[in-house]
């Protein structure tokens, strides 16, 4: 097991929310799926439990999205899985899963195999046993392989290799502001990936600068990517169609580009914290990513991903022309 669930050790006072999630996209692009099983827990109240399902498929136009919740008796940690609500479970090496709302309807039984180990985005391991930061962020399977078959409303849609990642994430508030961006990549037959989670929190009155935190490996080499100590000079212009980013990396590289993709391409939903308001979600998992490794003694490195790279963006913004699942959470 590369991670746990942490929420059946949550005081009953606390708030707590909890996702692992799995994304993954056809190898020629244009065609992807997210998958989540979370759990969010109000202060002094019981935890419920939801699936989420979003399938993205360029030359249908707007992404098709399921969700169900659950209340805390359909909600359990099975041994040798990661998380179970109701029907549904997320394991090591497999997903299975059902979901029925209105007269929609939508089942998967998914296997993967993983190309590389565990990824902790935060650089110290106290980041992830203290109370700050309040959000915390883990790829237990960052370069992964899926086969098996999705059904939604009577269409079969089945994967074979495609390339994906599986990530978990939890905490006791969201960001004020964060993005998400992944790809999967491929050099001489060996499998990388680029993961990268950033986000912007609240100090009081005012709002933090972007703070980046995560790993590209690619064509052999392995880059750790922004941190706390360069935090001046990582630049982020994020919208909801598009970011733009520079950061440092490891080795004294500098990693840069963006990933970007049609507003129409992506799924909006509603994320509620514990405690206070909430975030619109706004991702795309068939966007273009193109990033450039700068490195102070050799030639640049160049990653591209067609149609098959995440962008997330969370914002309390409501002007970002992404419709949203009619979809409560919490």
């Amino acid at each position: 097991m590369r991670t746990e669930a942490r929420f059946p050790s949550i005081p009953a006072d606390a708030g707590h929310y909890e996702s692992f999630y799995l994304k993954a996209a056809a190898p020629a692009g244009g065609r992807a799926i997210w998958i989540r099983y979370t759990v969010h827990k109000r202060p002094d109240a019981a935890p419920t439990g939801a699936v989420w399902l979003t399938v993205f498929d360029a030359e249908r136009g707007r992404p098709r999205a399921l969700k169900q919740q659950v209340g805390a008796e359909l909600v359990s940690v099975p041994a040798g899985a990661y998380l179970r609500v109701d029907g549904s479970e997320i394991a090591p090496g497999r997903l299975d899963g059902e979901l029925g709302v209105d007269d929609s309807t939508a089942g998967w039984s998914l296997r993967f195999s993983d190309h590389a180990g565990p990824l902790d985005h935060f650089p110290r391991r106290w980041m992830y046993e203290r109370p700050l930061p309040r959000t915390k962020l883990r790829t237990p399977h960052p370069a992964i392989t899926v086969d098996g078959r999705l059904e939604l409303d009577g269409e079969e849609l089945t994967l074979s290799g495609w390339p994906g990642m599986i990530g978990h994430n939890w905490g006791t508030e969201h960001a004020e502001t964060w993005i998400w961006i992944h790809g999967a990549t491929e050099s001489e037959g060996v499998r990388g990936y680029v993961d990268l989670g950033a986000g912007r929190v609240r100090l009081g009155p005012l709002t933090s600068p972007w703070v980046l935190n995560g790993e590209i490996v690619h064509g052999g080499e392995r880059l750790r990517v922004g941190g706390l100590s360069p935090l001046r000079r990582t630049r982020i212009a994020a919208e909801p169609n598009r970011c733009d980013l520079r950061a440092p990396a490891s080795g004294g590289a500098v990693v840069g580009g963006s990933v970007s993709a049609p507003l129409e391409r992506f799924v909006g939903w509603a994320y509620a914290d514990p405690a206070g308001p909430g975030h619109h979600s706004l991702n795309c998992s068939i966007a273009d990513l193109d990033l450039t490794v700068e490195h102070p003694e050799r030639q640049p490195l160049r990653i591209e991903v067609a149609g098959a790279a995440t962008y997330e963006l969370g914002t309390r913004r409501t002007d970002h022309g992404v419709p949203i699942e009619p979809f409560a959470d919490g």
